[in-house]
């Protein structure tokens, strides 16, 4: 794929994820049954974030399986401007302290009601990091049913975050 074409569609999708507050997030149960649950979310470019009761099947799921696929749907008036996003992702709980700050800035900036909500004891949620590896995105605008695949590489989400403030984040080839 053309390298211009990859970034306009890599702009479609932060469009799509800003537009949306909630997504779907498909994980595997143990006896390997599909099981799908509605998610509030953040994002910092295609960092995805969602937090998750610490003891829930999906988060079991996830730490058995990190596999998982997401789907979101932007709202719409028009069923011919229908945008939505079908991701395949890793998901991963965020242990780092500065990375748990900066979801709870991102989390209170498109959720202020967070801020209102009583405290739930420690170890009781856990924040989960989406980071996609492919993206469906679904645009009726150019055609019923069109979708553009696009796969995400770790430059990509770099090349997408807000900034550079991710210090969490260990540079490719570097072991931790």
């Amino acid at each position: 794929m053309e390298i211009a074409m990859k970034h306009d569609l890599q702009r479609t999708a932060l469009d799509i994820l800003s537009s949306c507050v909630d997504m779907s997030v498909a994980t595997v149960r143990p006896d390997g049954a599909p099981q799908a649950t509605v998610v509030s979310f953040a994002h910092d470019g295609l960092l995805i974030y969602f937090g998750c009761g610490a003891d829930s099947q999906k988060a079991k799921n996830i730490a058995r399986e990190p596999r998982i696929s997401v789907t979101m749907t932007a709202p719409y008036d028009d069923w011919m401007k229908i945008r939505g996003l079908s991701i395949a992702a890793i998901a991963e709980e965020v242990t780092a302290p500065g990375e748990l700050e900066q979801v709870w800035t991102l989390m209170t900036e498109r959720f202020p009601q967070i801020a209102s909500v009583e405290p739930v004891e420690p170890g009781a949620v856990k924040v989960m990091r989406v980071r996609p590896t492919m993206i469906s995105i679904l645009d009726y605008s150019k055609g019923f049913g069109h979708t553009d695949l696009v796969s995400i590489e770790a430059g990509d989400i770099a090349e997408t975050l807000d900034s550079l403030r991710h210090h969490w984040l260990i540079p490719l080839g570097e072991a931790a």
